[in-house]
C-alpha cells in the first residue's frame, strides 16, 4: 500500500517568482507565516532561484534577513531553497570557495533541504554543492532537469539520477520547468526512478500549458512521494498547480495528503487580498502559453521576452523570436531552457531578430557557454556556429570550476567598506555591482553605533560643513565608513572617493569638486524628473571627466549605440579599470562597454578606429534601445 503523498508549497519563492515577477517582500509574508507553518506541509520553499537578486536588486531588501526572519517563525516545517548548482543564486559559476561558504551560511541562517540542479544535467557543476550540503547535515536534493529533444530520452533521465544518486543525494526532484511533462510521461518516468533508487522522489512542475494537475495525479498513481503546489491566488499560469485541487483530488483515496482545506482557504484568502491590493496578476494560460510545446520556452521566461520586446519597441516581432528559439537551441546542442540557458538561448534569438544577421552580436555568456564554461551540452554545439562565435579558440572539457580561482577572501576585501558580515561578503561575491548599489543605500540610512571620522579642514571648508549647517548634515559626515580618513598629507584613494560619493547621495548637495595640486574630482548628481521622494534608492554619483580634445583635422564622430534596451557598464567589474576613457585611441572590434540585458553581459565593440571623442553615458545607468553611448573620432 502507497504511503501519504506529501507536498512542499513554492507561494513564498517559485510561486511569486512565476507570477509576480518575484515582487513580494518579507513584510508581505509575515502576517500568514504562523498559519503556513500549521498546515503540515513537507517543506516550505522560501529562498533561492530569483528571490536573492530580486530583494537587493529591486526590493531592497536583504535577503539573509529575510530567511532569518522566516526561521524565526516558522518553528515547524522545514524550509527550502533552489540553488543552480556551481551557479548558486547567480547567472554564471562560481569558485568552489564561494559556492561552498554561501551553503555553509544558509545552513547556518535556516534552510534544511538544499533542491539543486544543474541546467544540462552535467553531474559535474553538482558535485561541490553536494559534497557542501552534507558537510551541513542538512538534506541534498538533486534534479533531474526534464526536457524534450531527440537526446532527452527516459533513458538519459535515469542515468543522470542514478549518478547523482551515487554522488550522496538524499532525494531525486524531477524538475519540469516548462510544463512539457505529460501525465502519461509522468507516469513512466516516476515508475521507473521508484523501481530503480530507494531515496524519495519530488515532481516539480508549471501550468503554463494545462498538463500540470494530470501529470501530478499520474504521477501519484506511479508511487512519486512529494510534489510542488502553491496557493491558488498564486497558481495556474506559468506557476505551479493549486494545493487545494490537489488536496481535493486526493482526498480518500490511498494517497490522501491529510491536509486540511479549510486553513489552505484561509491562508489563499490573506495572499488574494495581498494580490488585490498590489495589482498582481493571476495565472492564467493564453494561447502564447500553450506554444510552450513548440518553443519550450518556460513561463516566467516568455513574461520577460515580452518585457525586453516591449522596451525594445518590437512586440511585433515576437512571433519570429519564438520561431527562433527552438532553431537557436537545437544549433547549440539542445540545452533544457531553465536558469541559465534559458536566457543564454532566449537573447541570442531576441539578438539575432533584432541584428537583422544571425550571431552578429553575441553576450559573453553565450560566448562562454560555447567554450564550455557552463559545461557539456548534451550534444555537440553544430561547428560552424561554434567558429561564427569563438573562431577557433579551444573548449573547455574539464568541470568548468576547475578553472577558476579561489574567490572568497578577494571579495572579502573588495567589499570591506560595506560588509557587516560573511553573508555581506558573498551577497557582493554573487552580484558586485548590485551589491555595491544596495549597500550604499543601506549605508545612507545610518549604522548603528557608527564611529566618527576625521575630517580634514580644507575639506570642510570646500563642502560648507560648519556647525551653522544643519545637524542632519553634521550627523551624516558623522556615520561615514571608519576607513575614510581625509588627511593633508594623504593622497586621496578609492575608499574617499566612496565617502565623497555617499556623502553626495546622502545630503541635499548636489555637486561637489575636489582638488590637490594636479589632482581634480568633480562629483555631480543624476537629475531626474519626477518625485524623487518615491526611489526606492538614493540618487547616484556621476563621476564624469571633461571630454579630451578630439585630434586637429578630425570632424566625422562615429555614434556608438545601445542595440537594445539595459543597463550600461563602462568596466568588466566593479573594481576593474574601465574599458576606455575619453581620449583613448581604440581599434575596430575593441570592446567598449556592456550593456546589461535581461541578465546577461552583452559587449559592445567599436565599428571603426579612432580616438573616443565623448562618453554620454554614466556607469550603471539605464540606456534605451538606439541611444548614443559613446562618440568616435574616426581615423
Amino acid at each position: 500500500m502507497m504511503k501519504n503523498i506529501k507536498i512542499t508549497d513554492t507561494s513564498l519563492r517559485d510561486g511569486h517568482q512565476s507570477l509576480w515577477a518575484t515582487r513580494m517582500t518579507t513584510s508581505d509574508m509575515i502576517p500568514i507565516l504562523d498559519k503556513i507553518d500549521e498546515v503540515g506541509y513537507h517543506s516550505l520553499e522560501v529562498w533561492g532561484g530569483a528571490t536573492f537578486d530580486v530583494c537587493i536588486r529591486y526590493l531592497n531588501e536583504d535577503p539573509w534577513e529575510r530567511l532569518r526572519t522566516i526561521r524565526g517563525i516558522v518553528k515547524k516545517t522545514p524550509l527550502q531553497m533552489l540553488l543552480r548548482g556551481q551557479s548558486l543564486v547567480g547567472y554564471t559559476h562560481y569558485p568552489d570557495d564561494i559556492v561552498e561558504k554561501f551553503i555553509e551560511k544558509a545552513a547556518e541562517n535556516g534552510i534544511d533541504i538544499f533542491r539543486m540542479f544543474d541546467a544540462l544535467n552535467d553531474v559535474r557543476n553538482l558535485e561541490a554543492a553536494l559534497k557542501a550540503v552534507k558537510a551541513t547535515g542538512k538534506h541534498a536534493q538533486a534534479s533531474v532537469v526534464y526536457t524534450i529533444s531527440p537526446v532527452h530520452t527516459m533513458q538519459h533521465f535515469l542515468d543522470t539520477a542514478l549518478k547523482l544518486r551515487e554522488m550522496g543525494a538524499d532525494s531525486i526532484c524531477i524538475k519540469d520547468m516548462a510544463g512539457l511533462l505529460s501525465p502519461y510521461a509522468a507516469y513512466e518516468l516516476v515508475k521507473m526512478l521508484k523501481e530503480n533508487l530507494d531515496v524519495p522522489i519530488q515532481l516539480h512542475t508549471h501550468y503554463i500549458g494545462g498538463l500540470a494537475i494530470a501529470a501530478l495525479l499520474k504521477a501519484a498513481e506511479a508511487g512519486v512521494d512529494i510534489v510542488d503546489t502553491a496557493s491558488v491566488p498564486m497558481a495556474f499560469g506559468s506557476s505551479q498547480p493549486p494545493v487545494e485541487t490537489i488536496v481535493r483530488a486526493l482526498q480518500d483515496s490511498e494517497r490522501d495528503t491529510g491536509l486540511d482545506l479549510h486553513k489552505l482557504f484561509e491562508i489563499a484568502n490573506h495572499f488574494e487580498q495581498l494580490r488585490k491590493h498590489k495589482g498582481f496578476e493571476r495565472g492564467v494560460t493564453r494561447i502564447s502559453d500553450m506554444r510552450v510545446f513548440e518553443h519550450q520556452v518556460p513561463g516566467g521566461m516568455i513574461s520577460n521576452l515580452m518585457s525586453q520586446m516591449e522596451e525594445q519597441k518590437a512586440t511585433d516581432r515576437i512571433d519570429e523570436v519564438l520561431a527562433e528559439i527552438p532553431r537557436v537551441r537545437e544549433e547549440m546542442g539542445y540545452p533544457p531552457l531553465v536558469t541559465p540557458t534559458s536566457q543564454i538561448i532566449s537573447i541570442q534569438a531576441v539578438l539575432n531578430v533584432l541584428m537583422g544577421e544571425r550571431y552578429k552580436l553575441c553576450p559573453g555568456e553565450v560566448k562562454d557557454y560555447v567554450r564550455g564554461l557552463y559545461g557539456k551540452p548534451p550534444v555537440p554545439i553544430k561547428e560552424e556556429i561554434r567558429k561564427k562565435i569563438i573562431g577557433d579558440e579551444p573548449v573547455v572539457t574539464v568541470r568548468p570550476a576547475d578553472l577558476i580561482d579561489p574567490m572568497w577572501e578577494r571579495a572579502r576585501q573588495e567589499s570591506a567598506h560595506y560588509a557587516r558580515s560573511d553573508e555581506d561578503v558573498l551577497t557582493y561575491a554573487l552580484f558586485p555591482q548590485v551589491a555595491l548599489k544596495f549597500f550604499a543605500w543601506r549605508e545612507a540610512r545610518g549604522h548603528e553605533d557608527m564611529p566618527q571620522i576625521e575630517t580634514h579642514n580644507e575639506v570642510r571648508e570646500e563642502l560648507d560643513i560648519t556647525k551653522e549647517n544643519p545637524p542632519a548634515t553634521r550627523n551624516t559626515i558623522n556615520q561615514l565608513s571608519p576607513k575614510a580618513s581625509f588627511r593633508g598629507d594623504e593622497e586621496m584613494n578609492i575608499d574617499h572617493i566612496r565617502e565623497l560619493i555617499l556623502l553626495l547621495d546622502q545630503t541635499s548637495i548636489s555637486e561637489l569638486e575636489f582638488q590637490k595640486d594636479d589632482y581634480r574630482l568633480a562629483l555631480r548628481k543624476n537629475r531626474h524628473d519626477g518625485d524623487m521622494t518615491k526611489m526606492a534608492a538614493p540618487a547616484t554619483a556621476d563621476i564624469r571627466e571633461e571630454p579630451a580634445p578630439v585630434p586637429a583635422g578630425t570632424i566625422d564622430l562615429v555614434e556608438v549605440i545601445s542595440p537594445m534596451v539595459g543597463t550600461y557598464y563602462a568596466a568588466p567589474s566593479p573594481d576593474a579599470p574601465p574599458f576606455v576613457k575619453i581620449g583613448d585611441r581604440v581599434e575596430a572590434g575593441q570592446t567598449l562597454c556592456i550593456v546589461e540585458a535581461m541578465k546577461l553581459m552583452n559587449e559592445i565593440k567599436a565599428e571603426v578606429s579612432g580616438v573616443v571623442a565623448d562618453i554620454l553615458v554614466d556607469n550603471a545607468q539605464p540606456v534605451e534601445y538606439g541611444q548614443v553611448m559613446i562618440l568616435i573620432a574616426k581615423n
